[in-house]
């Protein structure tokens, strides 16, 4: 890998990667291509902003600057209309796929997501062998499970080799959900409502992990190992599953919180109450805050078995979940006014 193109770099887990190529020096020249740019100052770094179902502008950024590899991280966030996940998610994901075929890119590592095997049931250290269930949960993860099949079929034409990198609850640094929502959970006081008993498993994973994942996934499709994991899907994990609930509250904890008098509310109950924000976002034409796929994600066991990617991409966890924590704690301190977010 010399010319790596980032497509949605930057977005969360894309400005993560990126800095870390800036960081290593491996690469003669790294190119952003995002609908937003954020440029963070790197003179290392090209950028370059457009729409990702806009063929002829991303043929002629994969050209300009001789892409041999694409990392394809760009997907709209979490609780948004359907129409923009089958733009980007489905249709971008088609035209990048059309531009690398036409360019002689070697090789696209499209960042998925370990949702798109989720239908609402529990996932008990599951593999790779588990197939796509016909009916997701949501939107997001049913578009992502279309791309990564788009991405997986395209493996072997005109030489093109594909890898798609599954993981589950990305937290870290740039993040302005996961964490960031607890804080703002600690700040309404909501802390003591809880769905669910909290004997539910679940991976989460920092997002220097993920990084980590992408980068192995290159140097081995560049590789004499490439026809190993070329055409295939790995689950990426911190490979410390945890009770759902722990993971909020060692958050509320290090910032000084321990909730009390917790009030725990049955997931049936949950369902009831997230129907009817469904219903009345559905008359307003609003996306719900609170919807079912949320409660049956914050009550059913979610975790999953990473030996593939160990095995394949020598893939082994950098950074544990305690430590990861600290990290993205340190770093909304330091952006909290930007993020509106209180400490």
């Amino acid at each position: 890998m010399e010319y790596p193109l980032i497509i949605g770099g930057s977005g969360f887990v894309g400005e993560s990667l990126v800095s870390q190529l800036v960081k290593e020096k491996t690469c003669k020249k790294i190119t952003v291509f995002d609908i937003n740019i954020k440029d963070k100052g790197f003179t290392s770094v090209n950028y370059y902003k457009g729409d990702i179902c806009d063929i002829e502008r991303l043929r002629e950024v994969i050209r300009q600057n001789h892409s041999d590899v694409i990392f394809h991280m760009a997907s709209p966030i979490h609780g948004l209309g359907k129409k923009i996940y089958e733009k980007v998610n489905v249709e971008g994901t088609k035209q990048v796929i059309r531009a690398a075929l036409y360019e002689n890119v070697k090789v696209i590592i499209y960042t998925s997501s370990a949702g798109v095997v989720f239908n609402g049931k529990d996932l008990i250290n599951v593999d790779e062998t588990m197939p796509i269930p016909k009916g997701t949960m949501d939107a997001y993860n049913e578009t992502k499970a279309e791309a990564e099949r788009l991405i997986l079929e395209a493996n072997g034409k005109n030489g093109l080799m594909t890898v798609a990198i599954r993981p589950s609850g990305i937290f870290g640094p740039g993040d302005a959900q996961l964490i960031p929502g607890m804080i703002s959970v600690l700040k309404n006081r909501q802390t003591r409502f809880r769905i669910g008993n909290n004997m539910n498993l679940f991976d989460f994973t920092y997002v220097d992990n993920v990084v980590h994942a992408h980068l192995l996934a290159s140097q081995k499709l560049f590789s004499p190992e490439a026809t190993n994991i070329s055409g295939q899907a790995f689950f990426i994990t911190n490979g410390e599953p945890i009770y759902f609930w722990d993971f909020p509250s060692t958050v509320w904890a290090y910032l000084g919180h321990v909730p009390s008098n917790i009030i725990h509310f049955p997931r049936y109950l949950g369902i009831i109450i997230a129907f009817i924000f469904e219903f009345f976002s559905f008359i307003t034409r609003k996306e719900p805050d609170f919807t079912r796929f949320r409660v049956k994600l914050s009550c059913a066991n979610r975790y999953y078995n990473i030996n593939k990617a160990r095995r394949l991409l020598d893939y082994s966890p950098i950074v544990n979940l305690d430590e990861g924590i600290k990290r993205s704690l340190k770093w909304i301190e330091s952006k909290k006014n930007g993020l509106g977010l209180e400490l």
